[in-house]
Parts: structure tokens; sequence; C-alpha cells
């Protein structure tokens, strides 16, 4: 191959990497300018790696699990914050009552979180952050005056990431809600319902700059392959079943559908739909396109595929999590948030040099005729950049 095609082939899996068909960059502009001056979370454990409970200080040394690599800073929002020069949203509990901390960002996230009523008292859902988050909007207004709050409010980046534990409470937790298993599209509708209602109760608070992040493919997670090895549950050749990707990518669909009418129907509202789903579909289809050796099995966790139990101890951790999508029984690793962080930041392709010296263990085992069409079933990821322009 020569030089010229490599290049070429480069380029190609940098535009295919994109997952955020937005760049981040552009849409909230750099670092340098300025324009975001705060970052306030709310999600799962997609978002918060189990600091953000009441007692959580007090316990945290009796705890086994280990979820997202044991570090919060591995997680995209931390990725986006880190890029716009933003200091990391620090969590609701830790929050000694000063206006600076609450001015800094606040990640009100917590592990398990759901959409849903929570199956357990110790798990908060997605109205129990709403209600934080709104009582720390209203702290600002009496701070900083109304005005005053309400321009920061509106340059602020609030970031949402629920549902991934929605779906494992109904398919991977042995669930017994056989209705709603039978009827996804009203389960879907129900989730997404929420969501677009707490999307529109942030915006008449004076949020405008809002990124909603979707569920990841949980039929392609080590559990849901330990699951699926146990049972007689249908898969597909990657590994993956079937049924709950489909369930998964239609709460998706839905919600990305209204996002995108939100959008349309409130210009000054600027709401980016991240499809982190079909981004690490990519990965699992192409795995050595990006580094990747081992797309089934947790680096860290117990039983086949480390799917039975999640991490007990950073001991038992693989010696190389880089070559793996899957952290633990529903996590990705940290070299996928990076890509997925990266990608999404940009936008568009990077200069080759970039490409080598940041993500060295990218190989190359595509031929240039099928770029294309990898390429495509990425295109329609996320909103488009004009969104971001003002």
């Amino acid at each position: 191959m020569t030089s010229k095609e490599m290049a070429a082939l480069l380029m190609g899996v940098m535009i295919i990497v994109a997952t955020c068909n937005v760049g981040i960059a552009e849409g909230f502009a750099t670092a340098s300018s300025s324009s975001v001056s705060a970052m306030y979370v709310l999600g799962d454990s997609t978002v918060d790696c189990g600091d953000n409970t009441l007692f959580y200080p007090l316990l945290r040394h009796n705890l086994s699990l280990l979820p997202c690599n044991g570090s919060d800073t591995t997680l995209l929002p931390h990725l986006f914050a880190k890029k716009l020069g933003l200091p990391y949203a620090s969590p609701f509990y830790s929050q000694n009552g000063s206006i600076q901390g609450f001015l800094s960002g606040v990640n009100f996230g917590a592990a398990e979180a759901t959409i849903m009523s929570p199956s357990s008292p110790n798990h908060q859902s997605l109205n129990q952050q709403l209600r934080q988050a709104f009582d720390t909007l209203q702290l600002l207004q009496l701070q900083l005056g109304k005005e005053n709050a309400y321009h920061f409010i509106q340059s602020s980046l609030f970031y949402l990431s629920f549902g991934k534990d929605d779906y494992i409470d109904l398919f991977l937790q042995n669930s017994s809600s056989i209705y709603l298993k039978r009827n996804g599209s009203k389960f879907a509708h129900i989730l997404v319902g929420q969501m677009m209602n707490a999307i529109r109760n942030l915006y008449n608070a004076g949020a405008k700059k809002i990124v909603c992040v979707g569920v990841l493919p949980l039929g392609c997670t080590p559990r849901a392959s330990w699951e699926m090895y146990n049972s007689s549950t249908g898969d597909d050749r990657r590994g993956c079943v079937d049924d709950i990707n489909r369930h998964v990518l239609e709460f998706n669909t839905m919600l990305e559908q209204d996002i995108v009418q939100f959008n349309v129907e409130l210009p000054d509202a600027h709401i980016v739909f991240c499809d982190v789903y079909r981004a690490i579909m990519e990965f699992i289809i192409n795995p050595y396109v990006y580094g990747f050796e081992d797309v089934r099995s947790a680096c860290c966790g117990l039983g086949r595929y480390g799917g039975m139990n999640g991490c007990i101890s950073v001991d038992m951790a693989c010696p190389q999590p880089s070559a793996h999508v899957w952290w633990d029984l529903y996590n990705p690793t940290p070299a996928v948030n990076s890509l997925l962080a990266d990608s999404a930041w940009n936008g568009q392709p990077w200069p080759i040099d970039h490409i080598i010296t940041t993500h060295p263990r990218i190989r190359i085992h595509m031929h240039l005729e099928n770029q294309k069409g990898v390429a495509d079933r990425l295109a329609a990821a996320c909103l488009p950049k004009s969104l971001f322009s003002h």
C-alpha cells in the first residue's frame, strides 16, 4: 500500500469514529474561548462510578465492586470537561454548600440510576436528580441575581445519560416484567417521554445547550453473553443478543427523533443526541481497525466472558484493558470512552500525525473500497454542527 493510500485509509477511519457529528469543539466553542460556563451532569453509571451517594465517603473502603475502571475521570462527561477547559463536575453529595462549588459544575449522576422509579431506595431516579439540579439553579439565582444566573445557565452545558439501567433491570436482572418485554415499544415510549419532559423542564429553566447520550448496545455486553450462554437466547454472529439490542435501538431512535423535532420547534434550543450505540457497534464489527482484540469478554469480571459477577478487585483485571471493548458487566473500557470523546469533540477527521501519535494501537485491516459503506452506518449518528454555530 502506498503512503497516499495509507493516509486516505487513516482519514476514512476517523470519519467512521465520529459518533456525535457535531464537533463539540465547534458546537460549544473551544476551551480557550470559555463560552461554556460550567457543566452539569445527570445520569447513571455512564457518568458516575459510585461516588455520588449520601454515605459513600463512609462506606467506600468497604465496597468491593469497581465499575468504570474505578475512576470517574475515564467517563465521557469528564473527558468532555477536560477538552472544554472546565473543572470536573464534582459529585452533588460532596458539595459543601459554597456558591463557588456550584459555579464549577455539579455531577448529579449516580450509579444504577434509572429513568423509571428505582427498584431500590439506594438508587436515584431521573426525577430525583432533576430536583437536585433545579434546587441548584435556584441557588444560583439567589446568589447571582436573576439576570446573571440566567446568562450563566444559558451558557452552561447540561449532559444527560440515562436508560442503560432501565434496560438492564428489564432484561438482565431476572426481571419479571414479561408484559414490558413483550411490549418494548410501549416501554420505550414511556422512557422517551420521561426524557423529553426532563429536557423541556431544563430548557424552561434556562438550559439551552444539552447533550443527550443514547444507550449503548447492551445485547453485546459480557453480562448479556453470559446470560445467553446459560439460556436458549439467540444471538447473532458477533455474540450479541438481538432481542435486547433491538429494544435499545428502538429507544435510541425514538429519543433522537423527538430531539430533532424539539430543535425544530425551538430554534434557540441546541440539543445534541449522541449515538454511542452505533459507534460501539462499529468497534465490535471492525475491532482491529481501532486496536481492540476482545469484543465480548470483560477485562475485569468473573465467570464466562467475565459476565457472571462484576469487578471485585482491580488486581483481577486483565493486563491490557485497552485491548478490550468492555471493562466489566456493562461498561466500556477507558480506551472506548477516549475514542468516543475524541471523535465527538472533533466531529471531523483528525490530522494524520495526530492519529498516529494519539492512538498508536490503531491497526489497518480495512480495504479502501469498504470505507464508504462502513462510514455510512454512522452518518446519521448525531445532529448537524449548525446547531452549535450560535
